[in-house]
């Protein structure tokens, strides 16, 4: 069985790179350009991992949507790795780091990823499962 990836991202380029990336490792990929587009597929596929982006519509949509899939009882258990930008974009001193409440994801990235710890990052998150 294929194991499904779902991206949930504004960006066409980068769900365009990242879902070549991961179909050349055998995965089967889903994208969404945004969180109510994210969460309707993730609710209808149920994939194995999610790659979620920070800024799409709203500067902190991203951080909404894990806080929602973590929420929903069906949805929790999968892992999320954010990729993110904003601390380049908005120039922060600081990264953010995975917290059980304020940020449910398993690890948080940041872009430009380099492909190589994007898949040891997937790859990681999915044995754990």
């Amino acid at each position: 069985m294929t194991l499904k990836i779902l991206i949930i991202d504004d960006d066409p380029d980068f769900r365009e790179a990242m879902a070549t990336l991961l179909e050349a490792r055998g995965y089967d990929v889903e994208t969404a350009s945004n969180g109510t587009e994210g969460m309707d597929k993730a609710a209808r596929i149920m994939p194995a991992l999610i790659l979620l982006d920070v800024m799409m519509s709203g500067k902190t949509e991203g951080f909404e949507v894990a806080r929602k899939l973590n929420s929903e009882e069906t949805l929790k258990d999968i892992p999320v790795i954010m990729t993110t930008g904003i601390r380049k974009d908005m120039n922060l001193p600081f990264g953010f780091e995975p917290d059980e409440k304020t940020l449910p994801v398993k690890a948080v990235l940041e872009k430009p990823v380099k492909p190589e710890t994007l898949l040891s990052a997937v790859e990681e998150y999915i044995a754990k499962r």
